[in-house]
């Protein structure tokens, strides 16, 4: 005896009803299976949400602090270096001290 035969107990009591209560029944047991995933996901969303996130961090972990501080380095060095060679025909002075500051790191 399954769950669903429980939730509608008049599907066994009379035959002549039966494909009525049936038809109902057939469309009623997948709502109420959809009903209750929902309420599961509902229910266990911040589980799911810590697994998606651990599962995340292992296909593509977080960089340490030290490598983050190194690329936003690395980043401004590059940034420093593209101005020096927009203004290198215009000012050429500001280009060697755009390029000096970005030797400096």
């Amino acid at each position: 005896m399954s769950i669903l035969a429980i939730a509608f107990p008049a599907e066994a009591a009379i035959p002549v009803a039966q494909a009525v209560i049936g038809a109902v029944a057939g469309v009623a047991r997948p709502l109420i299976g959809l009903g209750i995933f929902a309420t599961l996901l509902v229910l266990f969303k911040p589980l799911l949400k810590g697994i998606l996130r651990a599962g995340l961090l292992v296909i593509s972990p977080r960089k340490s602090l030290k490598d983050r501080k190194a690329n936003d380095n690395m980043q401004g060095v590059l940034m420093l270096n593209r101005m020096a060679s927009e203004l290198d025909l215009s000012q050429p002075s500001l280009a060697a001290e755009l390029r000096l500051l970005a030797s400096r790191g």
